[in-house]
């Protein structure tokens, strides 16, 4: 094996991590691979004579070794083409082992715990040896090199993500993804917003009484679980199996009451598909977002970190601190709402009503969101659903961009909307589909003013009346 040389950087004094056993050890090798801002951060606290193996300190070493030339993680093809200096095979064989165990932990639900435990070690470690060789610094009177070591030691180990540095990270924001987003599926609202919602955003379905918010939330989450996405589904109005046989509608195109009629189709559509979903059910105003949060918490736990949260819907939340009125309470929700997306780094979707004229409207503004437009000021995407009666019938509406921080807004979009079935569409009105779509609702509405001259016109007595 490469001999691991001692150096001023590598202490072979410094206490070992045996006290923590091997497995611990290998998680935070797992850490050191797999996560960046853990890597930065430790980076100058990490001492290959923590770990007790000769192949944990060949690990450590060589990550050290890459990180501090190429600031960024080591790849395993890395590793490989290190190992061919080694000419014993023993030692080669130990290698592959620790590394084989190390990338089956990269995804372990405990490894946050593991880096502080590992961070507060090491910290102490660095003040200990700066400590030691004070006691010689203190000897010739060097009291300013005893401050500057100590000063580094306690330095040490802390976060060293300052921000983006526009002038230096050209190439990171050029070619990295500025925003890994879930899609929503529909096509049209994933290109004005490129790509859907990312980490930190907040989504709302925005729309009267009846019209479909519940169904546009599900198949948000159906579209995600399509593309291997987890989905936490959280309702605060109907039960979790109601919910459940909703998406089992959208993936089937099965009506919810003939679903337990076709008990084997579903199994064999849900079988194939690729993203998990959990669905919580908590009373109306029973539940805060702390409440979602713990939930999430103890989801990781269980390893089913969630991708994506669906809330159905905001408006039945109950605000985790205590306001006077009702518009700062929900004002004070939907921002408590978009920090759950930030400190979890998920988008979240939710619904909010509109008010009851607003079902007469064939598109529905801002304006016309109920209670609080603090809803409309926090939320990142707003989209608001339309059904007159005649859409209804005829299983159609609009959708109208209010807001979107990632692109154009003000919008409006030809909708199929079909509760029977779950089939929630969204087109663009210039594709072929929309243009049709558009066309017969275009029809509707004229047969509607037609079959209203007809009755004015029966009232009046008169044989025709103007538009």
């Amino acid at each position: 094996m490469v001999p691991i040389v001692a150096n001023p950087n590598y202490d072979s004094n410094v206490d070992n991590l045996s006290k923590y056993g091997i497995e611990f050890q290998t998680k935070v090798l797992a850490s050191i691979i797999s996560a960046p801002e853990f890597l930065e951060q430790s980076f100058d606290v990490i001492n290959p004579y923590f770990f007790d193996s000769d192949a944990g300190r060949w690990v450590a070493k060589k990550v050290l070794t890459y990180y501090n030339e190429y600031r960024t993680l080591p790849t395993l093809e890395y590793f490989k083409i290190e190992m061919t200096s080694e000419t014993d095979d023993a030692i080669r064989a130990g290698i592959v082992e620790l590394l084989r165990k190390v990338l089956t932990k990269v995804k372990d639900t405990d490894l946050n715990y593991v880096r502080d435990r590992f961070l507060d070690f090491a910290r102490n470690q660095s003040l200990k040896s700066a400590i030691i060789k004070s006691v010689d610094l203190l000897q010739e009177g060097k009291y300013d090199s005893i401050k500057t070591l100590v000063d580094h030691a306690l330095r040490s180990g802390q976060p060293k993500h300052v921000g983006h540095r526009w002038n230096e990270d050209v190439d990171i924001r050029l070619t990295h993804v500025c925003r890994d987003t879930v899609t929503t599926g529909w096509g049209v609202i994933d290109t004005i917003t490129d790509g859907g919602l990312a980490g930190g955003e907040l989504g709302v379905i925005a729309a009267p009484s009846g019209i479909g918010k519940s169904w546009a939330l599900a198949t948000i989450g159906a579209n995600a679980l399509r593309k291997g996405k987890n989905v936490a589904h959280y309702t605060l109005e109907l039960n979790e199996n109601y919910v459940g046989i909703r998406y089992d509608t959208i993936f089937t195109g099965i009506e919810p009451g003939k679903i337990p009629n076709n008990i084997d189709l579903v199994k064999s559509v849900v079988d194939n598909i690729p993203g998990k979903l959990i669905i919580r059910y908590y009373p109306a105003k029973s539940a805060t977002c702390n409440s979602l949060s713990a939930h999430v918490q103890q989801l990781t736990a269980l390893g089913h970190k969630p991708d994506i949260l669906i809330v159905d819907y905001a408006d039945l939340l109950r605000s985790s601190t205590r306001v006077d009125a009702r518009y700062q309470e929900l004002g004070a929700i939907y921002e408590e709402l978009r920090n759950i997306a930030g400190e979890l780094n998920i988008p979240v979707w939710t619904a909010s009503q509109t008010q009851r004229s607003s079902i007469q409207d064939d598109v529905i503004q801002a304006d016309k969101i109920a209670e609080s437009y603090q809803k409309i000021m926090t939320a990142d995407l707003v989209i608001s659903f339309s059904r007159k009666l005649e859409d209804k019938v005829n299983k159609t509406g609009r959708a109208h961009i209010i807001k979107n921080r990632f692109g154009p807004d003000g919008q409006t979009f030809p909708v199929i909307i079909d509760t029977s079935i779950g089939q929630i569409e969204v087109y663009d009105e210039s594709s072929s589909k929309g243009i049709l779509l558009k066309k017969q609702m275009n029809n509707q509405q004229f047969d509607e003013k037609s079959n209203l001259r007809k009755k004015l016109a029966e009232m009046t007595g008169l044989e025709s009346l103007d538009d």
